[in-house]
């Protein structure tokens, strides 16, 4: 059954917090922003960690893949939970329990024990998934792939944002206060996860489920597919090619996306001989660019969806897979600073334009298994981390480990064209799509009105009268 009163427009009412969906909306893209700062929060602390427990760079390597193996089992359970208990419940309980690992890593004194944390703290990635979730169901098809990019880019953001504040945030710790660098990386890893804590209360008590009220409520009274039925269209869901293609393509943008997430600062401190807060500056350029440049991917997809339906979403995410690999082949050939950061930037922008066209091709995939697709696209993401971490691992150099990813993601980018999509999914999404931007107008005529009677009542004349009257 569709859910129904999904909002059909992002930025009109961008501010009224009153509104369930908009509320839900900056819930969501908050509580991803401090799941994806806590998840990498350590990252740029690593040079630290490096000297004090004395990995070598195989060690390492085995933290970076360590950091996103787990989340793919992650994203795929909780995809189906989200179905089940819905993803009011599913995040509350994902930012709880994930606040200790993150809390708990400062209790780390050798690589198996750094490893351990560094895994289970993993899990807060599949926060993503929710948020993917959570938009979906409160916004209409005209807007929602703008919808889930902004929410999922805000949300990427705090791995920028990480890259200069945990640096920050350990200063403080050694050099305000005194204390050691071996205590100041863990005390600023306890601090970033009681913040997680807190918010999962929020979560509880700020949004619902749907815009007509939680799911418990929604199946009581008929308005949603019972408990039962979830597993049965996850199953049918595995089933669909197109859902492993796009775990495919998802891996080669978000997946690259985590990689360099990891790598970054230790690549700029390492091959450009840059401070660790400079080096921590620099690599928070390419998440910064979240701000938009994911949204950027949403509004474009959804514009294409406008013009030329599911098809030319399709085409659209090859355009931007395309472009990020052949802008990463060029940026692991930059060996100067000057010429390293403004390509490092242009790569980033179409990464996170590429996972917003995903996003925006996910929902109409299969209605039914909303969280089943979302799950198995977004565990995809971090299957593409994995891989990519083993290039890390292994001793050659960083840039050829670019190098190589950039030629993967540039012929990967052609899978897009066997999106496809049949003639009923096509003429009911254009209805959908109609509908909605007609709702969008029949508002937009309404507020028109009102303010137009406000208007008269300012100058004497009566509600409903006309200009001359």
């Amino acid at each position: 059954m569709e859910i129904q009163n999904k909002a059909t427009s992002l930025w009109r009412n961008f501010f009224n917090v009153k509104m369930v969906q908009m509320r839900t909306f900056h819930m969501t893209w908050f509580a991803f922003f401090s799941c994806f700062f806590a998840w990498f929060g350590i990252a740029p602390l690593m040079t630290v960690v490096r000297d004090e427990l004395q990995l070598t760079k195989d060690q390492i390597g085995w933290a970076i893949i360590g950091s996103v193996s787990i989340t793919i089992f992650a994203r795929l359970f909780i995809g189906w939970l989200c179905d089940r208990i819905g993803p009011r419940k599913a995040y509350t309980w994902l930012l709880i329990l994930g606040a200790f690992p993150v809390m708990g890593i400062g209790l780390s004194w050798n690589f198996e024990s750094f490893l351990l944390f560094r895994v289970l703290i993993g899990g807060i990635g599949a926060a993503f998934v929710i948020t993917q979730y959570h938009t979906t169901v409160m916004f209409a098809p005209n807007v929602v792939g703008q919808a889930n990019a902004t929410s999922a880019g805000w949300g990427n953001l705090g791995g920028g944002v990480t890259q200069f504040v945990m640096p920050l945030l350990f200063s403080v710790f050694v050099v305000g206060f005194g204390f050691s660098e071996a205590v100041g990386w863990r005390l600023a890893m306890v601090v970033v996860g009681t913040i997680i804590l807190l918010i999962g209360i929020a979560y509880y008590f700020l949004t619902q489920d749907a815009p007509d009220g939680n799911f418990d409520e929604l199946r009581a009274a008929g308005k949603m597919e019972q408990k039962r039925e979830v597993t049965v269209n996850f199953k049918r869901a595995l089933r669909d090619p197109r859902v492993w293609i796009l775990f495919v393509i998802y891996g080669c943008c978000f997946g690259i996306e985590l990689t360099v997430n990891n790598v970054a600062a230790l690549y700029f401190f390492d091959y450009f001989d840059l401070s660790l807060v400079a080096a921590g500056f620099v690599a928070a350029s390419f998440g910064l660019m979240n701000l938009f440049a994911r949204t950027l991917g949403g509004i474009f997809g959804d514009n294409f969806g406008a013009l030329w339906g599911l098809r030319g979403r399709s085409v659209w995410l090859f355009i931007c897979l395309l472009f990020e690999g052949i802008a990463l082949m060029i940026f692991s050939q930059m060996h100067v600073l000057f010429l390293a950061l403004p390509s490092l930037i242009v790569f980033s922008l179409f990464t996170q334009m590429a996972e917003g066209a995903t996003y925006s091709v996910v929902p109409f995939v299969n209605k039914k298994a909303l969280g089943a697709v979302a799950g198995v696209v977004g565990a995809g993401g971090n299957a593409g981390a994995v891989l990519a971490g083993f290039l890390f691992k292994n001793m050659i150099d960083w840039s050829e480990a670019f190098l190589i990813l950039g030629i993967v993601v540039s012929c990967a980018s052609f899978l897009a064209f066997f999106v496809r999509f049949s003639a009923e999914q096509e003429t009911e999404q254009r209805a959908a799509f109609a509908a909605a931007n007609i709702d969008t107008l029949r508002k937009k005529a309404i507020e028109a009105n009102k303010a137009l009677e406000e208007g008269i009542k300012a100058l004497g004349g009566k509600p409903g009268a006309t200009p001359a009257e």
